[in-house]
């Protein structure tokens, strides 16, 4: 299920393109790929929400973003980086000095679990000052920054950088996690689950924070989460991932109210909805299919209702659907029969937006 997407201006639309992006791990018990030939444009200034069940792939893309796939994992494929400044920086040529460099100056990310992010011997200003030390940024003018970031995402700068993290509530660490990947002013942010240990509250906070982080410091985020109805609070565009691959991408309205993938109408029509009573939730029949053993074909088709004989055979295309919701965003689904899917698997759950 490859996304094939034009490619335009490069430098100018998109901030990082992937193509034929794959991760595998050998096994005793054959090979495990869990990424399997990704293509997706990242545009400049967007916020882009990758969205699946467990264990489809969603963090190894963020890790392999950064090139920080761990060992024994290869990563195969092109990312290409279009920095600001200009010129394409090729990610995975790149040496262990130049990734250390892009992973904070660049592309920052917030990785899931803001606890196991700290050290809990260190104060939260002692991981600033480690930061700006290993990046040779003049300290005074570093916690100057630090001062503000940590400002601006509603903390008191004088109790937090004095604290140790375990002084500190997840949500607290979790805000000072975010302003500590953007201390060395990246253009891109990427967010593996970052509200996943929060509750419901915090997570409206969090989101409501990323989005005046996004205004307020120009960032492109890549913001990974199982949640899609979270997604769809902040994300400008969703790409939705099955089994390794991404199954279908377009604008987080169409996505919610006009997604043209079995897989994608079958989340949201399993997704918690404080507005649809329990009983009416649809939970998706089957299991994510073993990356040792990934089905032929299309990787869904074992648990689809539309499945039939060419699903099994040939791996679908990314075919560009009918759906517009006017933002001038192109959807496309990985299904031979995207045309079918809104009538034959109504959404039983109203998609509705996180932030309404």
């Amino acid at each position: 299920m490859s996304l094939q997407e034009q490619h335009g201006s490069a430098e100018s639309e998109n901030v990082m393109s992937i193509r034929d992006l794959s991760v595998s791990f050998d096994l005793e018990r054959g090979e495990s790929r869990v990424l399997n030939s990704v293509d997706v444009d990242i545009r400049r200034g967007e916020i882009l929400g990758v969205v699946g069940e467990s264990g489809s792939g969603k963090s190894m893309f963020a890790s392999a973003l950064l090139d920080a796939v761990p060992e024994p994992g290869l990563t195969f494929g092109e990312i290409e980086y279009y920095p600001e400044r200009g010129g394409t920086v090729d990610v995975l040529e790149q040496t262990e000095e130049g990734l250390r460099q892009m992973r904070w100056e660049d592309v920052a990310m917030v990785f899931q679990g803001a606890m196991d992010s700290w050290n809990p011997t260190m104060t939260i200003g002692d991981h600033f000052e480690e930061t700006l030390k290993a990046h040779d940024v003049p300290k005074q003018e570093g916690m100057d920054r630090a001062r503000q970031l940590i400002s601006d995402v509603y903390l008191s700068p004088e109790r937090i950088l004095n604290a140790y993290p375990h002084e500190l509530s997840g949500g607290m660490k979790q805000r000072a996690l975010i302003a500590l990947s953007l201390i060395l002013e990246p253009e891109v942010l990427v967010m593996d689950e970052p509200t996943a240990a929060l509750d419901l509250l915090m997570q409206r906070s969090i989101i409501a924070l990323l989005s005046e982080l996004r205004e307020e410091y120009n960032l492109t985020m890549v913001f990974i989460t199982h949640d899609l109805e979270l997604a769809s609070g902040l994300a400008d565009r969703i790409a939705v991932m099955y089994a390794f691959e991404f199954c279908e991408i377009g604008s987080a309205e169409t996505i919610v109210h006009d997604g043209h993938h079995p897989y994608t109408r079958a989340l949201i029509n399993s997704t918690p909805n404080l507005n649809t009573p329990v009983d009416e939730m649809e939970p998706i029949e089957g299991e994510s299919p073993d990356p040792v053993n990934v089905p032929q074909g299309c990787s869904y088709h074992p648990r689809c209702p539309l499945s039939e004989e060419i699903c099994v055979d040939v791996d679908p295309e990314m075919y560009e659907t009918d759906a517009d919701d006017g933002s001038g965003v192109t959807n496309r689904a990985a299904c031979h029969f995207w045309e079918d899917v809104p009538e034959e698997i109504p959404l039983h759950i109203e998609g509705v937006r996180y932030d309404e």
